[in-house]
Parts: C-alpha cells; sequence; structure tokens
C-alpha cells in the first residue's frame, strides 16, 4: 500500500536507512573538478563529431550554426546555474523537471537525459576506435576491429569510474587539461597553413555560394553538429550530492566551462577546416583532428603519435560522460522511475556501479546494432548516426529544462537562491526556441530522420513503462520529497 500519493496518479513508498545507506555517495568535487567535468565532457567534440556540419551545411552553414548554438548553451548556462544551487540534488535536470512540473515532466526530462547521456559515449567510443585504429595502422601496420577497440574503452573507463570518485574526479581534471594542451599545440601548429580557400573547398549546389553551398537549409541542419560542440556542459548539477559546497560552485564550474568552450569550437572550427586537406574532406572524417596534424607535421611518426595523444580529448568526454549517465540512472533508480536494483551503490567505493555497467552495455549494444545496419543508413558514418540520436536526447531535456526554470521562477518564487540568471525569463526562452528548432531539424533531414523516428519510438516506450509500472511503485528520494514539499507548501 502506498505511503503517500502524489500527482499524476503516482504512488510513494517510503524506504527506511538501509534502502539509502544502499545507494549512498561521497562528497569530492569543487569548483575545478565541476569545470573540469564540464569541459571534459564536452571536449570530444572539437576532435570529432562538430565536422560532420561542414559536410551538410559548408563553412559558412557550420559557423552560423555553431554562433546560434553558442547563444543557446549561454542562455541556457546561466538558467542552470539558477536552478542548481537551489535544488542540489543528483538528479539535476530531472530534478528541475520534477519539482516545476511534477513526476510527469520529471521523467520526460530524466529520460531525455538519460538517452542523451547513454548514447554520447557511444558516439565517443565510435571516435576512438576510429583514431586508435587509424594510429596502430599507420604506425605497426596493426589492424584491429572497431568494436574491440569500442569494448576495451568502456571497459577501462568504466572500472575507473567503479573505483573511485576521487581518482574520477582527479583524472578528469588530468585529462581535460592534457585535452586541452593538444588542442593549443594543434591551434598554433595550424595558424600559418590557415586558408579561407580550404575552408571554402566544398563545391556549392546550383544557386549557392561557396560560403553556404547547401543555403539556408545546410545552416539549419548544420545545428545538431554545432550543439556537439557543447553537449555535456549541463550535466554539472548531476554532481551536486558529491560536491562539497555545490550552491556557491556550480554556477562558477557551469560559466568558467562555457566561457572555455566557446573559444575552443570557435579556434577549431576555423582552424581545422581552414587548413589543407580542407572542409570537403575533413566534413567527412572520423578522424579530423588526425588529417590536420598530418598537415602540420608530415605523415608518418610525428602526426601519429601526436594524434595517438590527442586520443586524450575523446578519453576525457568518454570518461566524464560515462560519469554523468551513471548518475542519472542512479538517481532515476533510486526515486523509482528506472528499476530500483539499478541504483544500488558499491558497498565500499560508494559508487553507482550497477548503473555505470547498465549504461554501458546499452551504449555497446546500439552502437553495434547501428554498426552492422549498414542498409538502413547506406554511407552515412556510424558516428553521424549515434550523434543525431544523442542530440535528439539532448534537446528535449534542454525544452524541458528551460520549461522548468520559467516555472519554478513563477510557482516557487520564494525558494532560495544563491545565483540569479541575469537573463531571466528571456534566456530561457531563446534557449527552447533553438532547441526546438533543431529538434525538428533532426526529422527534416533525410539521412537522420530514420534514428530520429527510432528514438521517439524508445521514448514512447519508456512514457508507457513509467504509466503501467513505474508510477506506481515510486520512491521519496531526496528529489521527490522536496519537490512534494514545496507543493504542499505551495497549497496552503
Amino acid at each position: 500500500m502506498a505511503d503517500r500519493s502524489g500527482q499524476g496518479g503516482v504512488s510513494y513508498h517510503s524506504k527506511d536507512k538501509e534502502y539509502f545507506d544502499k545507494r549512498g555517495l561521497r562528497k569530492h568535487a569543487g569548483v575545478w573538478s565541476l569545470w573540469a567535468l564540464g569541459v571534459g565532457a564536452v571536449i570530444s567534440g572539437d576532435f570529432f563529431g562538430w565536422n560532420f556540419g561542414l559536410d551538410v551545411g559548408g563553412f559558412g552553414g557550420m559557423l552560423a550554426a555553431t554562433l546560434i548554438v553558442s547563444v543557446m548553451y549561454v542562455c541556457m548556462c546561466y538558467s542552470i546555474a539558477e536552478m542548481s544551487p537551489a535544488l542540489p540534488h543528483t538528479g539535476g535536470a530531472y530534478s528541475f523537471g520534477r519539482t516545476a512540473m511534477g513526476p510527469w515532466g520529471g521523467f520526460i526530462t530524466g529520460l531525455a537525459e538519460n538517452m542523451e547521456y547513454v548514447l554520447t559515449p557511444a558516439v565517443i567510443v565510435v571516435a576512438i576506435g576510429g583514431y586508435l585504429g587509424a594510429i596502430f595502422n599507420d604506425l605497426l601496420g596493426i589492424h584491429v576491429s572497431e568494436p574491440i577497440w569500442w569494448l576495451l574503452a568502456y571497459a577501462v573507463f568504466v572500472g575507473l569510474n567503479i573505483f573511485s570518485v576521487q581518482m574520477t574526479f582527479q583524472f578528469t581534471i588530468a585529462i581535460t587539461a592534457l585535452a586541452l594542451g593538444i588542442l593549443v599545440v594543434f591551434w598554433i601548429g595550424a595558424l600559418p597553413h590557415f586558408s579561407l580557400e580550404h575552408a571554402l573547398n566544398i563545391e556549392p549546389t546550383a544557386g549557392h555560394s561557396k560560403w553556404f553551398p547547401r543555403g539556408i537549409g545546410g545552416a539549419a541542419a548544420a545545428l545538431p553538429y554545432a550543439v556537439w560542440l557543447y553537449l555535456g556542459i549541463e550535466q554539472l548539477p548531476l554532481a551536486a550530492e558529491e560536491s562539497h559546497d555545490p550552491k556557491r560552485d556550480m554556477p562558477r564550474g557551469l560559466m568558467y566551462g562555457i566561457a572555455t568552450l566557446i573559444i575552443a569550437a570557435l579556434l577549431t572550427l576555423f582552424l581545422n577546416a581552414g587548413i589543407a586537406p580542407g572542409s570537403a574532406v575533413v566534413g567527412k572524417s572520423n578522424e579530423p583532428l588526425f588529417l590536420g596534424f598530418k598537415t602540420i607535421f608530415g605523415e608518418g611518426m610525428g602526426a601519429a603519435l601526436l594524434s595517438l595523444v590527442a586520443v586524450a580529448g575523446l578519453v576525457a568526454s568518454f570518461h566524464a560522460i560515462i560519469y554523468a549517465y551513471g548518475r542519472n540512472i542512479y538517481s532515476l533508480s533510486r526515486a523509482g522511475y528506472f528499476p530500483k536494483w539499478m541504483s544500488v551503490t558499491h558497498s565500499t567505493r560508494k559508487t553507482p556501479h550497477v548503473a555505470l555497467l547498465v549504461g554501458a552495455v546499452a551504449g555497446y549494444i546500439v552502437a553495434l546494432l547501428i554498426k552492422f545496419s549498414d542498409q538502413l543508413f547506406g554511407s552515412v558514418p556510424v558516428g553521424a548516426v549515434l550523434l543525431n540520436m544523442a542530440v535528439f536526447g539532448a534537446v528535449i531535456a534542454y525544452i524541458m529544462q528551460m520549461a522548468s526554470f520559467v516555472l519554478l521562477r513563477r510557482n516557487l518564487p520564494n525558494i532560495e537562491r544563491p545565483y540569479v540568471s541575469p537573463l531571466g525569463n528571456a534566456g530561457a526562452y531563446l534557449a527552447a526556441l533553438i532547441a526546438l528548432v533543431t529538434l525538428a531539424y533532426l526529422f527534416l533531414t533525410p539521412d537522420y530522420r530514420l534514428c530520429a523516428i527510432g528514438c521517439a519510438i524508445w521514448f514512447l516506450a519508456g512514457l508507457v513503462y513509467f504509466a503501467v509500472h513505474a508510477r506506481h511503485h515510486m520512491v521519496l528520494s531526496p528529489e521527490e520529497e522536496f519537490a512534494m514539499d514545496q507543493q504542499e507548501k505551495q497549497s496552503k
């Protein structure tokens, strides 16, 4: 029998201390750990993925898309910086949605973010396999099947996340600093080779220019790839229960992170597209930075070794997003949205080992299915397909978070807000609008329409699961109890 009833026909059951003791976390993160977690989660976007936007939109189209998406993320980060210290729970985005829109709103937000965070490592691991395959083939003439590289990467970095949260954050800081250092080396080395002729070497279709070889529609189609230059920075609120002082450090970590990423995105776009072999080739490559290093240092050992180090950028994001999906699955499971056994943490290390393993298996299986479904996606690279699937979940989560921001301001004006967004509701509305346009173009682009439809079907299946089963077996976790307490205060 339920102990408490909530909105939307949801029934809650209280759990004893033992339930939450088995799901405990440890505090470790400070402001620079949060900065590294945010930047590290995204930095792989400068090494791989963004470049597919050149192929669909040309250099000018990708530049326009990047500027538009930069505005979206600045607006969104300001909004999240206000919400996160006011609701400092591991649930992050799901917690915002739950407090603002009830259990259904919380689940939709959490499910969308789950799709984003489970699929994003799958995208990155494909890139890791591509880089390592190219490097080992160049250096040693050794060919290893890409799925083997994927399996090894998941095994190593899921293991690291399980082993210790302290080690997770320490490694995140180190690998993020190394990745940024590699990008700096690339930017400096690329400057003498830069020419707009390389950036504009995609042959325009009839009636279009070299800047916009696919027209304005191409710029719109490039939006999901521009998102890839920032996707993941919004995961920081998931570290709230492992942060020493989330009310002070979370806003600073977010704002320092987005500033770093904007600089990196623009430099990478100009300097990777603007040196030989240029946009026409870079836009189709699984190893765009490797191509750039070959131009800078020549063929052979030097470029291959430096590109091996450049895998650090992919590793930084892979490692950080594994952290994110672990906390996302953990928080949704602890509250009963997902099966409760997924939220059990390691008895001594206090890391969500079950959630981390579940997310890894799911991501690996999806990558394999896309890899061996060539007849469905034709010549479209597996990484590009997975990227658009991850963006599908991301932009839905963004729309829901911005709706949460507006509703929290309206319905809970008196909760403590240690940080207040200077952009207010206008910033949230603008971010939501850009996210909505990006979502629309996932369905309008023929190459990726099938994967968008597949994501939508999976999303609907999740909603059916919640309606039929999960909503009758919810738990009064910290996110749920906070939201219900606020609801009761409002009704008095």
